[in-house]
Formats: C-alpha cells, sequence, structure tokens
C-alpha cells in the first residue's frame, strides 16, 4: 500500500490570510476616523496661503506695470528733445523695446501735420516679432488714421500719463494689448504727441500667474454651488485643473477681463456681462467691490472666511475668492479657490487622524512581523544552508521542511541545484581555459596587426618638408581600419581606408589590404590604378562580400602636386589659408566590383597645407543618447587648431581625439578610430 501525499498548502495563502485578517481589523477601525474626518483634513494656512499667493501676483504686476512705466517715462525727455529730428525717433522707440522686454511695442504718434513734410501723420513704432528680433516702422495712414482713434484723443486731453483701456493689435487682431500713454510736449508747453508702449496681456499672463495656454494645460471643472437658481456663475465656474490649483484672474475699472486662465476670456468677455447673464446678485455685487478699490474675501458661508462645509453635498464643489486692487491701474486681481479649504480645529483633528494611523500601521506591523517570522522560519535554516553552498561546500545537508508547500518545493529544488552546481563548476573550468587562450590568440593578433602599421613618428625626422602622425584605435581587440605611407623617388604614396565589418574577418581583410597596398603602388604612380589594382585583387573570389573603403594619394615632395583618388571613403579635410573638404568622386569601395574603372583628381598643396584623414570611426562616434560626433565638431576643432596657429599633425590628432572622447564620455566606442595627418611644408619649385 502506497504511503498517501500529504494535503498541499499554500504557504502564501497562509501568509496572506493571517496578514489580511490584521489588516481588515485596523484600517476599519482606521477608515472610520478617515471618514468621519476627511472632510476636515484641510491645512488651516491654505487660506493664508493663498492670500499670499494673490499678494504675491499682484506685486508681480505691479513691478511689470513699473517696468513699463519708468522704461516709458525715462525716455519723454530725450523725445521732447529731438522734436526737431524726427528720423531719430524710430531709433529711440527701438530702443525702447529692445531695453525692455517687458514691453511689446512702442510708438510716438504726433498731432495732425505736425511735420508738414511727413504729412498728416507721422508715428515712429517699433514692435518685438515672434523671433525677438525688433523692427521699425512709420505707421499712420487714412486705412489706419489714429488721429481719430478714441484713445488718441483721449490722451491729447489727459494732463498726465495714464493706462489706456486693453485692446487687440490693429496688425494681427488677435494679440491682446495694454498701452501705458504719456504725453510729449513740445517748448512751449504744447502737446504734440502721444507715447505708448504696449504691454502683451497675454505675455503679462505668462509672466505672472504661467499661464501658457495650451491646448492640454488644464481640464476644465465646473464648480457649483447647491443651489442651481443663484450659482451657476461663469466668473466663478474658473478653469481649474484636476489637482485643484487656485487659478487668478485681473479685470479693469469696467469690468473687461485683463488676464483669465482661458485666453478666450482676455477683453472678449466681461465679468458684469457674465454675472448678468446668470442673474446672480452675489457675483455683481463682487464686481462692483472689486473696481471700487476693495479688498476682501467672500464664500457663500461667510464673507470673511469659511469655517466648514458639509462632506456629502454640493457644496464640495464650491468656490471662494480674494480680491485685491492693484494701484494706480483702476484693475483688480482676484484668486478663486477651490472651498476645500481652512477649518481651524482641522489641523488639531488632523494630527489625531496621524497618531490613530500611526497606532494603527504600528500594530499591524506588530501583528504582521510575529506572524510572517513564524512562519518563514524554516526559510531560515535553509537560508543557513544556502550560504554553506555559496562558499562552496556543496554537499551541505539540507534541512528538512515538514510542510509540503513552496518552501518544500524551494527546498527540493535547492538540492537539485546543488548537484547542476557540481556538474556546472567542472564545465566553467574548461570554459574559463579555453576563453584565456582565445583572449591570448586575440593580444597576439592584435600585437601583429598594430606591427603592420607606421608606428615611428616623426617617420623622417631627417627631412623638413613633410611631417606625418596618425593613430588607430580599433574597437575591439583587433579592427578593420588601416593607414599607410612610405616614400619613393621624392613622392609620398600613403592611404587610409576602413575595412567592412569588426573583429578578426576584418583584420583578416584589413592585414591583406595593406600588403596588396604595398606591392601594387611599387609599382604604379596613379593613386587610381592602384585603387583598381587593389579592387580587381580583392574582387576576384570575394564570397564574404566584404569591401574596403579607401582613400589613397601620390604627393609630389618636390612640387606639392596631389594626385589622389577616393574609394568610397570619407572626404578629407585640406587645413591651410582656410578649411575646406577635399572634392571627391562617387566611386565604389574596393573589393565590391571588379573592373571598375575608378577616377583620379589632382590638388596643388601649398606651403604649411595640411591633409586630415579619418574614418568613420571619428565623424560617426555616439554619446550614450546615440548622438554623432558630426562632420561639424571635426570641422570646428580643426578650425580652433588654425586659429591658434596649431596645425601640426601631432597637435591636430591629439586635439580631434581629446574632442571626440569628450563628446563621446563614457559610452562605449561602437567603431574603429583611426586618423592620419600629412603637412606639407615645402615651397613648391
Amino acid at each position: 500500500m502506497s504511503e498517501k501525499k500529504p494535503k498541499f498548502r499554500s504557504f502564501a495563502k497562509r501568509l496572506t490570510r493571517w496578514i489580511a485578517f490584521t489588516q481588515f481589523i485596523v484600517m476599519v477601525f482606521v477608515s472610520y476616523w478617515i471618514f468621519v474626518l476627511a472632510k476636515n483634513i484641510v491645512l488651516m494656512e491654505e487660506a493664508s496661503l493663498h492670500k499670499s499667493s494673490l499678494l504675491s501676483a499682484k506685486a508681480s504686476v505691479g513691478r511689470v506695470l513699473t517696468e513699463v512705466y519708468t522704461a516709458t517715462g525715462n525716455r519723454v525727455d530725450e523725445i521732447q528733445e529731438n522734436l526737431g529730428q524726427p528720423d531719430k525717433l524710430a531709433d529711440i522707440m527701438s530702443k525702447v523695446v529692445a531695453q525692455n522686454p517687458a514691453i511689446r511695442s512702442c510708438g510716438v504718434s504726433f498731432v495732425d501735420g505736425y511735420y508738414p513734410q511727413k504729412g498728416r501723420w507721422f508715428c515712429p513704432y517699433a514692435v518685438r516679432g515672434d523671433d525677438g528680433k525688433v523692427e521699425k516702422r512709420i505707421i499712420g495712414s487714412a486705412s489706419h488714421d489714429y488721429l481719430k482713434a478714441e484713445w488718441f484723443t483721449e490722451a491729447l486731453k489727459a494732463d498726465s500719463s495714464y493706462w489706456s483701456k486693453p485692446f487687440f493689435d490693429a496688425s494681427d487682431s488677435i494679440t491682446p494689448l495694454v498701452s501705458c500713454m504719456m504725453p510729449i510736449h513740445d517748448k512751449q508747453g504744447k502737446t504734440v504727441a502721444i507715447l505708448g508702449a504696449d504691454l502683451s496681456l497675454s505675455w503679462l499672463s505668462k509672466r505672472v500667474f504661467g499661464f501658457t495656454y495650451s491646448d492640454n494645460d488644464s481640464v476644465r471643472v465646473e464648480f457649483r454651488h447647491s443651489s442651481e437658481s443663484r450659482h451657476k456663475n461663469d466668473n466663478l465656474l474658473l478653469n481649474i485643473d484636476w489637482r485643484g490649483v487656485t487659478k487668478k484672474f485681473i479685470i479693469d475699472q469696467e469690468g473687461t477681463y485683463i488676464a483669465h486662465p482661458d485666453k478666450d476670456f482676455i477683453i472678449r468677455k466681461n465679468y458684469f456681462d457674465l454675472a448678468k447673464t446668470t442673474k446672480d446678485s452675489i457675483d455683481d455685487h463682487l464686481g462692483h467691490l472689486m473696481v471700487a478699490g476693495r479688498r476682501g474675501a467672500y464664500s457663500e458661508k461667510n464673507t470673511d472666511i469659511i469655517t466648514s462645509f458639509k462632506f456629502f453635498d454640493s457644496d464640495f464643489w464650491s468656490v471662494y475668492m480674494f480680491y485685491e486692487p492693484i494701484e494706480h491701474t483702476g484693475w483688480s486681481i482676484a484668486s478663486v479657490v477651490p472651498i476645500i479649504m481652512v477649518d481651524p480645529i482641522s489641523k488639531g483633528l488632523g494630527v489625531i487622524m496621524l497618531v490613530l494611523i500611526a497606532l494603527a500601521l504600528l500594530v499591524t506591523r506588530i501583528v504582521g512581523r510575529r506572524i510572517i517570522k513564524r512562519a518563514t522560519k524554516p526559510l531560515s535554516h535553509l537560508a543557513v544552508s544556502a550560504s554553506e553552498v555559496a562558499k562552496g561546500n556543496f554537499s551541505t545537508p539540507l534541512p528538512q521542511i515538514k510542510h509540503n508547500d513552496e518552501i518544500r518545493q524551494l527546498r527540493d529544488s535547492f538540492e537539485s541545484m546543488q548537484h547542476s552546481l557540481t556538474h556546472y563548476v567542472e564545465e566553467l573550468k574548461e570554459t574559463t581555459a579555453s576563453k584565456a587562450a582565445i583572449e591570448n590568440e586575440l593580444k597576439i593578433a592584435h600585437d601583429i596587426q598594430m606591427s603592420m602599421l607606421p608606428k615611428t613618428f616623426p617617420p623622417y625626422p631627417e627631412r623638413d618638408d613633410i611631417d606625418i602622425f596618425g593613430t588607430l584605435k580599433p574597437a575591439k581587440d583587433v579592427g578593420g581600419d588601416l593607414f599607410d605611407f612610405y616614400i619613393r623617388d621624392e613622392k609620398l604614396i600613403f592611404c587610409i581606408g576602413d575595412v567592412s565589418g569588426k573583429g578578426v574577418p576584418a583584420s583578416l581583410v584589413m592585414a591583406m589590404t595593406r600588403s596588396l597596398f604595398r606591392n601594387i603602388s611599387s609599382h604604379l604612380w596613379e593613386p587610381d590604378q592602384i585603387a583598381r589594382g587593389l579592387n580587381d585583387t580583392m574582387a576576384e573570389g570575394n564570397d564574404t562580400n566584404m569591401f574596403v573603403t579607401l582613400f589613397i594619394g601620390v604627393l609630389d615632395l618636390h612640387t606639392g602636386h596631389l594626385s589622389y583618388c577616393n574609394a568610397g571613403h570619407d572626404s578629407p579635410l585640406l587645413i591651410g589659408s582656410g578649411i575646406s573638404q577635399l572634392p571627391c568622386d562617387s566611386n565604389l569601395p574596393v573589393g565590391v566590383m571588379p573592373d571598375w574603372v575608378y577616377t583620379r583628381q589632382e590638388k596643388q598643396l601649398g606651403p604649411k597645407d595640411t591633409i586630415f584623414l579619418y574614418t568613420d570611426g571619428l565623424n560617426e562616434a555616439e554619446d550614450s543618447m546615440h548622438a554623432q560626433f558630426g562632420d561639424d565638431r571635426i570641422i570646428r576643432v580643426a578650425a580652433a587648431c588654425l586659429a591658434e596657429n596649431q596645425v601640426m599633425p601631432t597637435t591636430i590628432v591629439r586635439k580631434m581625439t581629446d574632442a571626440v572622447h569628450r563628446f563621446v564620455d563614457e559610452a562605449e566606442q561602437s567603431d574603429d578610430l583611426t586618423m592620419l595627418a600629412i603637412k606639407f611644408m615645402r615651397n613648391a619649385e
């Protein structure tokens, strides 16, 4: 008779059942108090914070208006002194706008025919465009007759400066503006012009309140009072985002909105018109208090400050409002806040609630810890055994588990892992030995590859007509980049190349390419013929479809005449009196197609001209964000060397290396990096 298998009892279920029971008892108690106290958990300081926020916004508006007023007033004397030179006035307007970011546009409008040679209308004007540039204009015409405009006729009657009514910019009929008006007098004290500095109300709203007016800027939520008959008010039902953040607005002495979260309200809507539409006498009363220059706070519960609200009725979504006058303007600023606000008792109750929650959590922690400790005791024994196994004692005995649950399964799995580890360690030793051998072979291959390239610099210390410096840093142990040069019959034959792919295959192709270059160039002078010879040899039997981009050059060290052929490689830089890229024809890389006819190009080098050659490991080097170093940065580094008169090959290559290292920073090198600089230092014969 087989032994009966014990019933599986989930460890997680047993543990969860005890914790859930304890949390249920505690959370019922805590939830009750949260329900009772939630309606009063509002910090008492919230009201003062909103009032301070309003006063801060008011001060910000005042500073902006003062900036505009001061900047405008400071130019009155200058304008009056230059009344005899009208052509200078547009420059003064341009200075006002350029030097004061708060001023969008500025103009001085003269009375009818003040300058007969200018016609009836003469208004030098400057405006800041969307690109930030200040544009000067002369405005005023029969179609734009400011002489008949209300603001102009009213300003002529005024004895001092004042702020105009808000208006839309006549040029686009979209931008809301308000203007600071100041009279300009001649030497007899007669008013001959009106100086007006325009402040963008959209700019003011963004500067003071942070309104950006984007489509997703806020969510429109209506905070209604309990009575449908008296509280459907669009003034108090402002755009308030889902977090309940306070929204502010400004109205002028006639109730017109100067600033508002909804840009369609600015100038286009009037506080009193909306109050009449909703037939709400309270809103109408508040509006008259605001335009009368009064300050205060209002809520439906108490005109000073609210003290309570009902949790379940619609008063939860009511609002109250602070308002303050803005001196010297006739404007009034207001802040509309959700009525979920202050209650003097809330602070004390909030502390009590926090204490109760803390006690509940403490009880839960103590009870839960005891339960978990008891349930996880077998895990402690298993952890001790696991620690011994981790030290390499794979034969350590494991504890016996009574319950047939997840811990028992873990113990059995761990026992199986012991046997697997023993086998794995043996395999790992063999793998490590093989890897070490491969790494040693790669190091030898790297040394062999580097030995094939020029490594002595300067290569020709006895010569004063040529200076050369080059470096190659493979991305892996071995790479596919190459460069080479040598002098034959007073001609420098050189090349730089990049093999497709990376690693060992690319290194083999690189070695073959360098050997072929030496053999073929020892019999031929023309770089296009050298490229053709390389291409025909490498394309034959190229089953792997690997290819090499090459730049081959032949420089006559007597004349400075350079003939070259570019086979799909990056165009080198020519650094001399300036910086330019050598023009290169479109040729296929070497090894792609046999019998390809390569083109030869020529360039006469002057004394001290430097050719800077590189592979795409330089211009395509990437930082951690995958941005590339790029050709523009290469040119900037070369330009810096030229400006500092440091155009020796060693200096150019090292500064370029430093620049690319700073750019990539900690990013891993993704491609071989090769650079070669050749400087011709002899006058052409």
